[in-house]
């Protein structure tokens, strides 16, 4: 009994000082935000959308997904992608409505990525309205007879993301 009181204290000790340390290097509170950097120096941060939507086949149900982009070098230098596990039967261009902290509804124009899996939006303007919003509301037309599809994001932690690619981008936030 006496090695298996000591190994837990052990073990304790181990779990408080590798806590300690986790508090001690914490860096801002990005939320929900994953920041990524790519190996072509792209920095990205991501975040999954609050609701779900239901696949073609109507089984399963997936959350799309909100990505950032900030890169050092070219251009565009920012940019925005919803990422969808359905395509949309659009092929160059779709119009997305957007939604800022349940302000009025603006509609922009979205290219449409490969496979139609992919919406994308360049320019920093888009990013600059988001830094200091709480949610984001995007819908768009799947097709013509499809419906509409719509992704609630909670943006929490959004500016300390932004700045955080900024500075991995050499750049100044939007």
């Amino acid at each position: 009994m006496g090695v298996a009181f000591k190994m837990r204290s052990v073990v304790v000790s181990a779990a408080l000082l590798l806590a300690a340390a986790g508090v001690a290097e914490a860096g801002p509170d990005l939320g929900n935000w994953r920041v990524d950097a790519g190996s072509d120096g792209q920095v990205t941060a991501s975040l999954y959308a609050t609701n779900k939507l239901i696949t073609g086949g109507g089984a399963l149900g997936y959350s799309p997904v909100l990505t950032l982009a900030c890169r050092p070098d070219g251009e565009p230098r920012w940019s925005e992608w919803l990422e969808l596990n359905d395509s949309v039967s659009a092929s160059r261009r779709i119009t997305m409505s957007v939604m800022v902290d349940g302000s009025g509804k603006l509609d922009e124009s979205w290219s449409v990525g490969p496979r139609g899996k992919m919406l994308v939006r360049d320019g920093a303007d888009g990013i600059k309205r988001l830094v200091s919003a709480s949610r984001l509301l995007l819908s768009w037309r799947f097709g013509l007879l499809s419906g509409r599809g719509e992704a609630d994001f909670e943006l929490a932690g959004l500016s300390e993301a932004i700045g955080q690619m900024a500075a991995s981008c050499n750049t100044d936030p939007p």
